[in-house]
């Protein structure tokens, strides 16, 4: 199946963020303690990034299947720093995480940005290192979410 990729529309923003919820649960939660499930649910579910985004001061995409249902999202603080990046669990290992971030990476590079950064989840490393990312530090957990930092270079 073909996935659309596109900018979220405030109409998507809801979707998405249950989605990265809903994700989240299945692969990192088991690990985190109650601050970081806290943390995590108040960045996703709160009104910050949801202003952040409506403002235009947060990029987001989203891979949609046919019936424009999001199956996979992607967002990228200022200064080109990716903060979600979730697919539905049952079309992991398809390729939408992926195109998301070539998606993303095609357009940091039309704006001349030649570095993203991640702060990977240790569900996401291995997969990070195959697309290319490279660990600036090592493992650290802040206000209880666990991280990997890490860049890529584009050109």
């Amino acid at each position: 199946m073909q996935y659309n990729i596109r900018h979220l529309k405030i109409k998507d923003w809801d979707m998405a963020m249950q989605l990265a919820w809903d994700t989240f649960l299945v692969y990192e939660a088991p690990e985190y303690e109650p601050e970081g499930l806290q943390n995590f649910y108040n960045f996703v579910k709160g009104d910050e990034l949801r202003n952040m985004f409506a403002l235009g001061e947060y990029r987001a995409w989203g891979a949609f299947d046919d019936d424009d249902v999001i199956v996979g999202i992607l967002g990228i603080r200022k200064y080109w720093h990716i903060s979600l990046l979730f697919v539905e669990s049952r079309l992991h290992h398809q390729g939408i995480a992926t195109r998301l971030l070539n998606r993303a990476f095609k357009e940091a590079a039309d704006e001349g940005i030649n570095t993203l950064t991640v702060f990977s989840s240790p569900y996401a490393v291995e997969f990070y290192h195959r697309i290319g990312f490279n660990d600036t530090d090592h493992e650290k957990t802040t206000d209880g979410i666990r991280y990997t930092p890490m860049s890529i270079e584009l050109f």
